[in-house]
C-alpha cells in the first residue's frame, strides 16, 4: 500500500469509507499484528485496545 493511499484514508474529509475494502482490510490486519484489538459496538460504540503483552 502506498503512502499516498494512507494519507488519503487519514484524511478527515475523505476517511476510509471511500477507500476499497481491500486497503481497509490490509490496514486493519498491520494494526492488530502490532497487538491492537477491535472491540465490536456493545451499546457504547466501538473501539480500540492495545493487547497484553504476550510472556
Amino acid at each position: 500500500m502506498s503512502l499516498t493511499t494512507v494519507r488519503r484514508m487519514e484524511d478527515s474529509a475523505i476517511g476510509p469509507g471511500r477507500s476499497s475494502a481491500e486497503n481497509v482490510s490490509v490496514v486493519q490486519k498491520a494494526l492488530e499484528a502490532a497487538g491492537v484489538q477491535f472491540i465490536p459496538e456493545n451499546g457504547g460504540g466501538a473501539g480500540v485496545r492495545l493487547a497484553k503483552p504476550k510472556g
